[in-house]
C-alpha cells in the first residue's frame, strides 16, 4: 500500500511538473502575410504544439500597416504571460508594429519577412536590392468600393513565383485561396521599429522571388538577429517547405534568456 501511495505521489509530482513546464513556456503568435492565409502555419504550429507551445495563428486583414498592428496587439493584449510574436513576409511589418508597448513580447521572429525602420514600405525594401519578381506576377487590381485597390497574385504564376519548392497541388491550392492585400498597405510608412529593443530572429530561403534575399539579409544585420537561418532552395513560403527548420528558430527565440 506504502509503494502504491508513493507511486502515485511521484506520479502527482511528475504532472504536476510537466504542466507547470508547459504553462512556463511563451505563447507564440502567428501572423501570415500577404497573398497567405494562417493555414501557411499549419506544419509549423504541429511542431510547435507537439513541444508544448501554446499557439495562436491570427487572421491578418491585410488592411494597413497601423490599423493591422493595432488588431495583432490587441491579441497580445489578452494573452497572460510572455508572447514570441512571429511574421512573415507583409506580416512582418506588422508585428513590428503590434509590440509596441507591448511588455509581454519577449521576442520577434521574422520568416521571410519585412521589418521596416521608420518610415520605410513594405514596397520600397522589396525594392532595395535587386530579384523581385512579384510586380508581373500580380494579378489586374480588385477595385473597391471604399476606395484604393485589393492585389492577389495570377494563378497561374502563384506557384513559380510565391510557392517554387511546394508540391504543385499543394500550391494551386495556396492559390486558390490566397488572402488578399491593399496596395495601400504595402505602401503604407511603418512607425518606430521594436526591433531595436526586443531581440529578433529570422529565417529565410535563399530562392525568395517575392522579398530579395539581399534586401532580408539587409534587415536581418540591422535588427542585429540573434540568429539567421538562410534555407538553400527555399521559396517565400519557408514556413510550408521547411515548418522543422522555421518552428527550431521560433523555439530558438521562445527559450532565449
Amino acid at each position: 500500500m506504502k509503494h502504491l501511495l508513493l507511486a502515485m505521489a511521484l506520479g502527482a509530482a511528475a504532472f504536476a511538473t510537466d504542466a507547470s513546464a508547459q504553462a512556463a513556456k511563451p505563447t507564440v503568435v502567428l501572423v501570415h502575410g500577404a497573398f497567405a492565409d494562417a493555414s501557411s502555419w499549419n506544419g509549423v504550429i504541429r511542431i510547435l504544439e507537439k513541444d508544448g507551445y501554446p499557439v495562436v495563428a491570427v487572421a491578418n486583414p491585410l488592411r494597413g500597416v497601423a490599423t493591422d498592428g493595432a488588431y495583432v496587439g490587441d491579441v497580445v493584449t489578452s494573452l497572460a504571460g510572455p508572447v514570441v510574436l512571429v511574421g512573415h513576409s507583409y506580416g512582418g511589418s506588422v508585428i513590428t508594429e503590434a509590440a509596441r508597448d507591448k511588455s509581454n513580447v519577449k521576442a520577434l521572429v521574422y520568416v521571410a519577412a519585412f521589418a521596416p525602420d521608420a518610415g520605410e514600405t513594405a514596397a520600397g525594401l522589396s525594392g532595395k536590392f535587386p530579384g523581385s519578381t512579384l510586380g508581373p506576377a500580380i494579378a489586374p487590381p480588385v477595385k473597391l468600393a471604399s476606395g484604393g485597390n485589393d492585389l492577389y497574385i495570377r494563378q497561374d504564376k502563384f506557384h513559380q513565383q510565391f510557392a517554387a519548392d511546394v508540391p504543385k497541388a499543394d500550391a494551386a491550392l495556396m492559390a486558390a485561396t490566397q488572402r488578399p492585400i491593399t496596395e495601400a498597405a504595402l505602401n503604407e510608412r511603418s512607425g518606430s521599429p521594436t526591433w531595436t529593443g526586443i531581440p529578433s530572429w529570422f529565417v529565410y530561403g535563399d530562392k525568395d522571388l517575392n522579398i530579395p534575399p539581399k534586401a532580408l539579409a539587409f534587415m536581418a544585420e540591422r535588427a542585429k538577429s540573434q540568429k539567421t537561418e538562410v534555407v538553400a532552395g527555399a521559396s517565400h513560403v519557408v514556413m510550408v517547405s521547411h515548418p522543422d527548420v522555421v518552428a527550431r528558430q521560433i523555439e530558438r527565440a521562445a527559450e532565449a534568456k
